[in-house]
């Protein structure tokens, strides 16, 4: 379709391979991009394609995806290989957060990423997070996914030395509007260094969590 102009050189410049934003276009439109997938033999990440949207793309195009209706990620044709594990932790408040945060861990893989999710640890049974303090430790890179105050994010941020990414989530009702209050307690935060993510967006936390990676091994490639 001549509205449609793949960018199949992202990778090269910046190191992130495009993705396919499925919500407002049109199974016709998407079948069009997995068309152009083919051709190059490129294998394709596919966010916020819901379950309708994935029954009505050609049986062909179905038959190469592997479809997440949680996070409503799906693969479309190769997948790289994992190539890193245990840099990056996703660290979600509530079973409630769980799609934006497999977004961001269904992000992190088809890059070769494999990263450690662990959910339901929000401040209001803090024992729960601390319980699972020292695996988060671990992780060079922690995602942290929360909505409602997103208190997580300062709790976190205040307790562990890793790079901090913070996604606010549209988890809640009333004064939560949506999920700015958890962006606007994300920004305000005390802890110092961290970096916060526009509301639900688990895959630009993970492409984030990307370029810090790459960032370290270039480094280390300069030692």
């Amino acid at each position: 379709m001549s509205d449609i102009v793949f960018d199949f050189g992202r990778a090269e410049r910046i190191g992130l391979d495009e993705a396919v934003y499925c919500q407002m276009k049109s199974p016709a439109q998407i079948d069009a991009i997995l068309d152009g997938a083919l051709k190059k033999s490129a294998g394709l990440l596919l966010t916020r394609l819901d379950a309708d949207k994935l029954a009505a793309l050609l049986p062909a195009h179905r038959e190469q995806i592997d479809y997440c209706p949680i996070s409503q990620t799906a693969f479309f044709g190769a997948l790289r290989r994992v190539t890193s594990r245990g840099a990056v932790a996703i660290v979600a408040a509530g079973t409630s957060d769980a799609s934006v945060a497999r977004e961001a861990v269904r992000t992190l893989r088809h890059a070769g990423i494999e990263a450690s999710l662990i959910v339901d640890v929000g401040v209001a049974a803090l024992w729960r997070l601390t319980e699972r303090l020292d695996d988060i430790r671990r992780h060079p890179v922690v995602i942290a996914v929360a909505g409602m105050d997103a208190a997580l994010a300062s709790v976190l941020g205040g307790l562990v030395s890793s790079a901090m990414i913070c996604v606010p989530t549209s988890v809640g009702y009333g004064a939560a509007e949506g999920g700015r209050t958890a962006l606007n307690a994300m920004l305000v935060s005390c802890a110092p260094g961290i970096t916060v993510c526009n509301i639900d967006n688990g895959y630009g936390a993970a492409c984030a969590a990307l370029r810090i990676l790459a960032s370290a091994a270039k480094m280390r490639d300069m030692v």
